[in-house]
């Protein structure tokens, strides 16, 4: 299993008129934390680019369980899930780095278009690349 941390402080902005953090910076949060991820295993947009290929996210699920507030660190692991379809499937866990406790959980869900914006229907050769030389092939 491939999983990286990611700590992300409450900016001011991302807070609404209750003092919390509006529902949607969550899901920025887990693209934080797929991005960090990406970064971290070699697997960056950029890189996804450069074989020709986009991966638009087509599900996105979250789950909140508590609220962060302004000043809080939220700490977003985010964790490839490997599966047999040409797609990139990652689970997430936002915790409250003080208390520790599950802010929020989520799932998104990442399909492959060619440069001709066509869907993969197979796998693409630089992802088995990759899934190989991370251990998941």
């Amino acid at each position: 299993m491939l999983t990286h941390e990611l700590e992300i402080p409450v900016r001011f902005s991302e807070v609404d008129s209750l003092h919390i953090v509006w529902h949607g910076h969550y899901v920025r949060y887990f693209e934080d934390a797929r991005e960090a991820f990406g970064s971290k295993y070699g697997i960056h947009y950029l890189d996804v680019n450069k074989a020709g290929y986009s991966t638009p996210i087509v599900k996105v699920q979250c789950d909140y369980k508590r609220s962060l507030k302004y000043g809080d660190t939220a700490l977003v692991q985010a964790t490839y899930v490997d599966c047999e379809a040409a797609k990139l499937i990652f689970t997430f866990v936002i915790r409250n780095k003080k208390t520790n406790e599950i802010v929020a959980t989520g799932e998104t869900i990442q399909v492959f278009l060619d440069s001709n914006k066509e869907l993969s229907l197979t796998i693409p050769a630089f992802i088995q690349a990759w899934k190989k030389k991370n251990g998941l092939a």
